[in-house]
């Protein structure tokens, strides 16, 4: 689900905050009536747990949501990737997350009546990470993958992970079309609040402003030249001396996310460009099997091999290299940003000002140094939710105070000097309309894309082919999938 539960802490905010963790927990996630056929007396219980660790049967069909079909085993597949990935099921029982796998295969099935493109390359892709993800965690043992999915061999297993992850991919393409459109205006908002009870109005967490300097070593012009050579060597060694190019990302690149995948990359489209631009104006000049000439991006130097063109699909590789920093480089930046804090820390000049003057973060210097909720896109952090290592470098800075100098880094800088500060701090309160109106505004989006996605269910259910078999139709369902009304 593409809904993001706004943090919240206090419990009394009842429907919006039972109703949005319901449909945030599965993200990945004809016209007929329904037929309900005589069946064994059903066994499961409403709080049973949601593993299925003690009954053992054949695997049959558990339920069919128009073109889906739903095994009995597909349920308890999904519990234990869910578990993998850290997810507490304690509260939450088997006939809810049954419930909720439903609702994927409901989205799907209509994604696919709405005639809902699928990106087939990007989900290739994304089974070719996930297997090689696995396999990194498990030290390659394909045996226990195949095991774990009942699968005979790696062909079979691709197969059944690519069919999981189209119909994920439709479920959330439907998903987002469903509520693509709503929109709150400002009176909305305010009736949504007014609506509140006052003894369940949300009370949000202690805010905070936080700015920072930040200051990054230069690069020397030969450093530079040393990757442009490097990289050449590799483009000529591959075109003149058949050397494999997948084998020297493997080998050579920087880039963390694609090197293990030989450089491949998600697959690129014309029309939904993902990449900065330098890399997309690059990669959409070649031809098919080409190789480019190295050139830069904010992530230091590429080439890019163009293995396949289908329509406005690329499918690309490339190779990153990023200049060597001298440590003259490194103490000299250190040294200035030592400097700016000892001016600032003499009321010399303000942070904000030595940010517009001395900061190298293009993001936030013009903002006098504030850094930018990622969630919100306002300047205020709450303390709770904050990131964990932002959290870390200011948690014990009093407001206003200047912090010691940290060396840091990021995808785009081996090492980066900055010093943070902090400022504006609210303490906990209860919501307050004018102060909190963004949250509120996100709660009020949130509510009503909740009933909008209610009132498709409820349309899309009783219009759709559903047939629920055997234990799962004692559960006491949210939404009517036995059809009783």
């Amino acid at each position: 689900m593409i809904l993001q539960k706004m943090p919240l802490r206090t419990i009394n905010f009842r429907y919006i905050t039972k109703t949005v963790g319901i449909y945030c927990f599965f993200l990945f996630g004809a016209l007929h009536a329904q037929e309900i056929i005589p069946d064994e007396k059903p066994t499961l219980k409403v709080k049973d747990s949601v593993v299925n660790k003690t009954r053992i049967k054949a695997d049959g069909v558990a339920a069919v949501v128009g073109e889906f079909i739903v095994l009995d085993s597909d349920l308890d597949r999904e519990i234990a990737q869910l578990e993998a990935q850290g997810a507490d099921l304690s509260n939450t029982s088997r006939c809810e997350l049954f419930g909720s796998l439903l609702e994927k295969k409901l989205y799907a099935h209509q994604a696919i009546q709405d005639s809902v493109l699928v990106n087939e390359l990007y989900i290739q892709s994304l089974v070719e990470q996930q297997v090689q993800g696995i396999l990194a965690q498990t030290n390659g043992d394909m045996q226990g993958l195949l095991k774990f999915y009942k699968k005979d061999s790696e062909e079979a297993l691709r197969e059944e992970m690519f069919e999981i992850n189209k119909s994920n991919y439709l479920s959330q393409e439907m998903q987002k079309k469903v509520i693509q459109d709503i929109e709150v205006t400002p009176e909305e908002v305010r009736m949504f609040f007014n609506d509140i009870p006052k003894d369940e109005r949300p009370t949000f967490g202690t805010e905070l402003k936080v700015a920072q300097i930040v200051v990054v070593p230069e690069v020397t012009e030969d450093a530079k030249q040393a990757v442009i050579d490097k990289l050449k060597s590799f483009k000529k060694d591959v075109e003149e001396n058949g050397a494999n190019f997948t084998t020297k990302a493997l080998f050579y690149s920087e880039d963390g996310g694609s090197k293990n995948n030989g450089g491949l990359l998600p697959t690129m489209n014309r029309k939904r460009p993902r990449m900065v631009k330098e890399f997309r104006d690059v990669a959409f000049n070649l031809e098919e099997g080409e190789i480019s000439e190295p050139f830069e991006t904010d992530f230091g130097y590429h080439i890019i091999y163009l293995e396949k063109i289908r329509g406005q699909e690329y499918e690309v590789r490339h190779i990153l290299l990023r200049p060597e920093l001298s440590q003259e480089a490194i103490q000299k930046a250190k040294d200035e940003i030592d400097e700016v804090r000892q001016k600032i820390v003499e009321g010399k000049i303000s942070f904000a000002e030595a940010a517009r003057e001395f900061s190298d973060e293009k993001e936030t210097k013009f903002e006098g140094g504030k850094l930018t909720n990622p969630t919100t896109q306002d300047f205020n952090f709450e303390l709770a939710r904050m990131d964990t290592e932002l959290y870390t470098q200011i948690q014990n800075l009093k407001d206003n105070e200047i912090s010691e100098v940290i060396q840091d880094e990021d995808r785009i800088n081996r090492i980066k000097f900055k010093i943070l500060t902090v400022f504006d701090r609210i303490d906990d309160h209860e919501a307050d309309f004018a102060r909190d109106y963004l949250k509120i505004k996100d709660l009020a989006l949130q509510d009503k894309q909740i009933k909008a996605i209610e009132k498709w269910q409820k349309e899309a259910i009783r219009e759709t082919y559903v047939k629920v078999n055997g234990e799962y139709r004692s559960c006491d369902f949210a939404n009517n999938w036995l059809k009783t009304q």
